[in-house]
């Protein structure tokens, strides 16, 4: 029996995929908890247009962030905080301390796409990663400096 997930189901497949299952499995199963639809030939069909507008939307997603990513390369940004001994900074640069500098600069990134391993504690210059999708990584050059007393 030929059905079509409409969710994940364990063991079985993702929802959108195509899937040949034993028709007792499909009739008391899946069916009747509303996890998948028969693959007649209108259901097939609905599901290629549906796998079409998620890759062109899927596309569109990734060249806005190969964008912004462009944009982050071109920006630069400098944060200026109290040094000790060794230029170690008090305190530390955080991921968030990154976002407000950018949001500052007019682009609006989510800390937690902000890929810093662990807060800055040194002056100096630094290139931190940003997640901006799953397959582009954008860098933004970060300068620590100290603070004019």
């Amino acid at each position: 029996m030929k059905l079509i997930l409409r969710e994940d189901v364990e063991n079985l497949g993702k929802g959108g995929e195509l899937v040949d299952v034993k028709p007792g499995y499909g009739r008391n199963f899946l069916l009747p908890r509303g996890l998948a639809v028969l693959a007649n030939p209108k259901n097939v069909r609905e599901l290629e247009h549906q796998k079409a507008i998620a890759t062109a939307k899927a596309a569109k997603m990734k060249a806005s962030a190969q964008a912004v990513a462009k944009r982050l390369a071109e920006t630069p940004i400098t944060l200026s905080r109290k040094v000790g001994e060794q230029d170690k900074l008090y305190g530390s640069v955080t991921a968030m301390d990154v976002a407000e500098a950018l949001a500052a600069r007019g682009l609006q990134i989510d800390r937690r796409a902000i890929d810093l391993a662990e807060p800055i504690k040194t002056t100096g210059d630094f290139e931190v990663p940003v997640k901006l999708h799953s397959e582009v990584v954008g860098k933004v050059k970060v300068k620590v400096e100290a603070e004019a007393a």
